[in-house]
């Protein structure tokens, strides 16, 4: 069975959506919300970027990271989803509340659901790369690991020769 979410308000996978407020630190600054980070990274170094950063909703980030008018970054189609691993990634190392949400999904598929983003969601189709829900997927695995670690060091229970 898979978890599908969209809505930043949806109980309990609302916090999945990158307009979920829940702020992050990431390149020495602190980002209101995921979508503030990403839509602000297709103009890193300019002044658009930061008044992203600045922006009151992420509806709004997002409606001005989306501003044709304004020359993005070059290589954006080859860094988007670093860019999102990275926010997502510190998104879930910052809130431990919502770690927990992500990593009590266990194994299961998670979807973003929209009809609307055949790249980040499912798509119209049902058929889209679902590149958030991958990214989730990867950075729960990763909490998982990084987590199992820690808890075997304190407990003093680690595997020899490491």
């Amino acid at each position: 069975m898979a978890i599908y979410f969209y809505g930043a308000d949806e109980v309990p996978h609302g916090c999945f959506s990158n307009f979920s407020d829940h702020g992050l630190d990431l390149d020495g600054r602190w980002w209101p919300t995921s979508e503030h980070y990403f839509q602000a990274q297709k103009f890193i170094g300019t002044r658009h970027a930061d008044l992203i950063r600045r922006a009151r909703t992420p509806l709004r980030a997002a409606e001005l990271g989306r501003d044709p008018s304004k020359p993005m970054r070059r290589d954006w189609e080859r860094a988007k989803g670093d860019v999102m691993r990275r926010a997502v990634a510190a998104k879930f190392l910052t809130h431990a509340d919502i770690r927990g949400i992500l990593l009590s999904t266990g194994d299961e598929e998670i979807v973003e659901d929209t009809t609307a983003d055949h790249y980040w969601g499912r798509g119209r189709t049902g058929s889209g790369k679902n590149m958030l829900g991958r990214i989730l997927m990867r950075t729960r695995g990763r909490l998982r690991a990084e987590f199992d670690e820690a808890s075997e060091a304190r407990s003093g229970s680690g595997r020899p020769g490491r």
